[in-house]
């Protein structure tokens, strides 16, 4: 592929998420070309072009977040009580947000089979469910990681600077939070189970004629967990599993939500 290529791909992702970041709505600024970036999510071939479904159009701010400080090579953050304060409020804060769109993208792809069989004409169908379930897949998706971006940061912290009492709150709250990562990716690992079910691409939604996607290359998701007896996909059992983990993340949130502010409450103590 060559540079042209790549800017043709860049500025189609950048029109179809007009000109905004998809997490935090920034806009982009025409005279700025570094003020938009578009970064993929989920899984992605390794070799090859990433296909538009699985780019997202984040801002320079929130690229800088995924940038971890494995990324960077620098093995310790150095943070006042006022920094750690900050980083764990704002991580609270986008996770929180993260549940409701992982709740949001679960019910758009566990309605699909119903969907597809009310359908009067598939291709209308085939147009506007896919671009849905693209759209909220690459959203909850570049969400979670900037959330795995934040914990990192956490992790990288010198404790050290901190007594006590505040290294294990921060610690009791890394684990529930990470405990929380942990299930909202198998929410939308099952959730994706669903069009893999209907002979359709996990990633992007088009119809699959084998064991790899014709269109952006992922290999099939295997749904044979979730087959019956007869060879066809139990539905319902996958729906069952899915607000399954989803109570467990409603369970989890609450602890987090508790280890949050009494590591809060230690960070704002003189």
């Amino acid at each position: 592929m060559t540079s042209r290529d790549r800017q043709d791909d860049r500025r189609a992702v950048f029109e179809r998420d007009d000109h905004a970041c998809r997490h935090c709505e920034g806009a982009g600024d025409a005279a700025d070309p570094a003020a938009l970036r578009t970064v993929p999510v989920g899984g992605v071939p390794l070799e090859g072009t990433v296909h538009e479904s699985a780019l997202v159009t984040v801002c320079a701010d929130c690229f800088a977040t995924l940038r971890t400080p494995s990324d960077s090579a620098e093995p310790e953050i150095s943070a006042s009580r006022r920094d750690l304060f900050t980083l764990v409020r704002e991580t609270t804060r986008v996770q929180g947000g993260v549940i409701s769109d992982v709740a949001s993208f679960a019910s758009l792809a566990t309605s699909v089979p119903t969907t597809l069989a009310d359908a009067d004409d598939e291709a209308s169908f085939d147009g506007e469910t896919t671009a849905d379930y693209r759209r909220a897949r690459r959203d909850v998706l570049l969400a979670i990681d900037l959330v795995d971006a934040r914990l990192e940061r956490l992790a990288a912290v010198d404790e050290t600077a901190f007594d006590a009492d505040v290294r294990s709150s921060l610690e009791a709250f890394s684990v529930s939070a990470a405990d929380l990562q942990s299930t909202l990716r198998t929410v939308v690992d099952r959730a994706e189970t669903v069009p893999a079910g209907l002979e359709r691409c996990h990633g992007c939604f088009d119809a699959l004629e084998s064991g790899r996607c014709s269109t952006c290359g992922l290999e099939a998701r295997s749904t044979a967990d979730w087959r019956r007896d007869d060879g066809g996909l139990a539905f319902e059992r996958l729906f069952s599993a899915v607000n399954d983990e989803l109570q467990r993340a409603s369970a989890t949130t609450e602890t987090l939500t508790d280890r949050a502010t009494a590591l809060a409450t230690q960070l704002s103590e003189s």
